[in-house]
C-alpha cells in the first residue's frame, strides 16, 4: 500500500481518502469466515462484525444526521452501533446486522457521504468529514491488531502489498535535548485537530538526554533472561499487581523454544525473534519495569514532543515535507516493524530517529486535558479517558500518515498489551 500524503483538505482530496479508508476497512475483514467476524468476547477488542457497522455509523451518524438532519439509513443504528451507548460486553449478544446486509449499509453510508460534499465545502463540513475519516484510518489499525490478537492469518497483498523491510539495527548513544520553553499541543493555525491537542501553552522543559531509537527485541530479551519478570524491585505496586493476574513470564506472543531460544507469533506464525526489530506489544508496566533495570526512564509527554519537534515547532520530525515517503514506517508501507536504524531520512535535527511510524511510544505521561479544554462535538473521544491513561506518540507501521503531525495524542490504558506499542528511554536523571 502506498503512503499516503498530508491533510486532505479539498473535496477531490477528501472524498479519495473516504474511499482509500473503506477499501482497507474491508480488504482487512474480506477473508475472515462468519465466525471469525465474531470471535471470542475479549475485553481488548470488538466483534468485527460490529466494528464494521460501527464505522459506517460513525460516517452516517455525522456527515447525514448531523449535518443535514436527515434519519438513519439503518433502522435502530443507534441501538446496536452507538459505542458509547451500547456496553463492551454485549456486543457479542446483539441481534446484530448480517454481513451482507451491513456491508450494503457501509456502501450507502460512503455514497451518501461522498454525494453531498459539494465542490466547495465549509469548514464544518470539513471537519466533520475529516472526523469521519480519521475515525475509520484508527480502527483499520484497530482491524490489525485484532487480527493479531486472535491470531487470525497476516493480511495478504492485497491489504498492505509490502515492501521489502529494511533490517537495519540499533544505533546505540543517546541524543542530548536542551531543553527550554517549548509551545506543547496544536497551533490555531492548523486545520484539523482533535480536542485533547488543544491549544499550545507554554512548558519548562529541562534539559534530557534521549535514546536514539526505540528498544529492541534483542535488548528487551536480556530483561528477560536476567529474571525480570520475577523481581519485585523492579515493578510499580500497579506493574506488580497486573503482573501477578496476568502471571506474566515475558512479552505477550513470545515463547521459549527447547533449546533455550526465542520465537514470538505474529499473526498465525510463529517467527524467530527479530533482535533488530523493536519490541512490540508491550505495556506500560512492562516498559517502565525495563526502565528500572535499565536505569533509564521513560520520557515525558513534553519531553517526547520536543524531541521530535524542536523548539522550532516542526509539523512533523524531519521538518514540514507533507510526506513520509522514505521518511517513516506507516500506511502499512512494510506489512509490520522495520529494524529501528532503518530510514534515516525521517530523523530529527538532532539525529532521533523514527519518531513517528514503526511502533507507538509510551510516555510516563498520564492523559489528561491541556489547560481550557473544551470539548469538540464529538465529546466521548477524549474526555471520558482522562486520568487513567496513559499517553502515547508517533504512530505505528499501520497508522495513516494523513491524520499525524507532532502534536498528535494517543492514549491507552497501562496494561494494554495488545496493539502496536513500544517505547523509547531516557537517561535517568
Amino acid at each position: 500500500m502506498e503512503a499516503t500524503k498530508a491533510l486532505p483538505l479539498t473535496a477531490g482530496e477528501i472524498r479519495s481518502a473516504l474511499q482509500d479508508a473503506r477499501r482497507l476497512t474491508l480488504a482487512l475483514v474480506a477473508d475472515l469466515q462468519d465466525a471469525q467476524m465474531i470471535g471470542p468476547p475479549l475485553a481488548i477488542v470488538n466483534p468485527l462484525l460490529w466494528e464494521i457497522g460501527h464505522v459506517a455509523w460513525f460516517q452516517e451518524r455525522w456527515n447525514r444526521r448531523h449535518l443535514r438532519k436527515l434519519p438513519s439509513l439503518l433502522k435502530q443504528a443507534d441501538l446496536l452501533y452507538d459505542s458509547m451507548a451500547v456496553p463492551h460486553d454485549t456486543r457479542w449478544d446483539l441481534e446484530l446486522v448480517g454481513r451482507e446486509k451491513i456491508l450494503a449499509y457501509m456502501q450507502e453510508s460512503l455514497d451518501d457521504t461522498l454525494e453531498h460534499l459539494p465542490e466547495e465545502p465549509s469548514e464544518e463540513q470539513v471537519y466533520f468529514h475529516l472526523l469521519a475519516l480519521f475515525h475509520e484510518d484508527m480502527h483499520a489499525e484497530a482491524f490489525a491488531y485484532t487480527r493479531q490478537t486472535l491470531g487470525y492469518p497476516t493480511p495478504g497483498p492485497e491489504v498492505y502489498e509490502p515492501s521489502e523491510a529494511p533490517t537495519d539495527g540499533a544505533l546505540p548513544g543517546d541524543v542530548e535535548i536542551a531543553g527550554g520553553v517549548y509551545e506543547l499541543g496544536a497551533t490555531r493555525d492548523l486545520p484539523f485537530v482533535f480536542d485533547n491537542e488543544k491549544w499550545a501553552h507554554p512548558v519548562e522543559v529541562g534539559p534530557f538526554a534521549m535514546a536514539r531509537t526505540a528498544v529492541t527485541q534483542g535488548q528487551f530479551l536480556e530483561l528477560v533472561e536476567d529474571g525480570g519478570y520475577e523481581r519485585r524491585e523492579l515493578w510499580s505496586g500497579a506493574g506488580w499487581k497486573w503482573h501477578q493476574e496476568a502471571a506474566a513470564q515475558h512479552p505477550a506472543y513470545w515463547r521459549r523454544e527447547p533449546d533455550g531460544g526465542w520465537i514470538r507469533r505474529a499473526y498465525d506464525q510463529m517467527v524467530k525473534l527479530e533482535e533488530h526489530l523493536p519490541v512490540v506489544h508491550i505495556n506500560w508496566y512492562e516498559a517502565d519495569a525495563y526502565c528500572r533495570w535499565a536505569g533509564r526512564r521513560l520520557p515525558t509527554e513534553a519531553e517526547w514532543e520536543l524531541a521530535a519537534s524542536t523548539v522550532e515547532k516542526h509539523t512533523y520530525p524531519w521538518g514540514e515535507d507533507p510526506s513520509p515517503g522514505g521518511r517513516a514506517n506507516l500506511d502499512g508501507v512494510f506489512g509490520g516493524p522495520v529494524g529501528v536504524g532503518a530510514l534515516a531520512d525521517g530523523d530529527t535535527k538532532s539525529g532521533l530517529r523514527q519518531m513517528m511510524g514503526n511502533v507507538w511510544e509510551w510516555t510516563d505521561t498520564d492523559f489528561g486535558p491541556y489547560p481550557g479544554f473544551v470539548a469538540d462535538p464529538y465529546k466521548d473521544y477524549s474526555q471520558p479517558w482522562f486520568g487513567d491513561h496513559k499517553v502515547l506518540r508517533g504512530g505505528c507501521w499501520a497508522t495513516r500518515f494523513r491524520m499525524l503531525r507532532n502534536t498528535w495524542r494517543n492514549f491507552y490504558m497501562p496494561n494494554r498489551r495488545d496493539v502496536w506499542v513500544g517505547f523509547r528511554t531516557c537517561a535517568a536523571d
